[in-house]
């Protein structure tokens, strides 16, 4: 039991460092060594851990991708999807540094990845009631909007603020998504 109390430790301390690193130093410049350093964990000690700096990045990513799917599952289903979609911005942008490196550096396909596969086990444990549009279809049309959104957003030089890309993501992916079909005039 007190080895995985240390493994928990470790791993959080290394986590912490490559986030407090993060925030001064692009991912790709950040040693294993400036890791261990700042964590306060031998060198050798990373390695029983991770193999290398993108697995710990990995690892990262996939806790971040889990709180994010706790805020982005509503975004799915909701009846307030302005709501979802503020609450999903705010929590980017209260982590902007590593969503950043997530969407924009070497994650990204990861990250677009996992989002897919989570968001899909969340979509297939509620049966939608949407009749025009197939709930796979719906979590690739979202997750890609999410994404492709975020990915811009993160990219700003001059940032807009959480709420203004909350009510675009609900606009522009969320709203039509669950507006129901377009009908045809005659």
């Amino acid at each position: 039991m007190a080895l995985d109390a240390r493994l928990v430790r470790t791993r959080a301390a290394l986590t912490a460092a490559l986030l407090a690193l993060l925030e001064q130093t692009a991912f790709d410049q950040i040693t294993v060594r400036q890791i261990t350093r700042t964590a306060g964990v031998g060198y050798a000690t990373f390695f029983r851990h991770y193999p290398d700096k993108q697995a710990l990045l990995n690892d990262l990513a996939a806790r971040e991708i889990r709180d994010l799917l706790e805020l982005a599952a509503p975004v799915l289903f909701a009846s307030d999807s302005r709501a979802a979609c503020l609450a999903l911005c705010r929590f980017v942008d209260s982590h902007r540094t590593l969503w950043s490196t997530l969407l924009t550096g070497g994650a990204a396909t990861t990250v677009r990845a996992e989002l897919l596969v989570g968001a899909g086990r969340i979509a297939a444990a509620r049966p939608g009631a949407d009749d025009w549009l197939p709930a796979d279809l719906k979590v690739v049309w979202a997750v890609g909007g999410v994404i492709d959104v975020l990915t811009w957003w993160l990219r700003q030089a001059r940032p807009y603020g959480y709420d203004r890309i909350g009510e675009i993501l609900d606009r522009l992916v969320v709203g039509p998504m669950t507006a129901g079909p377009v009908t045809r005039r005659p």
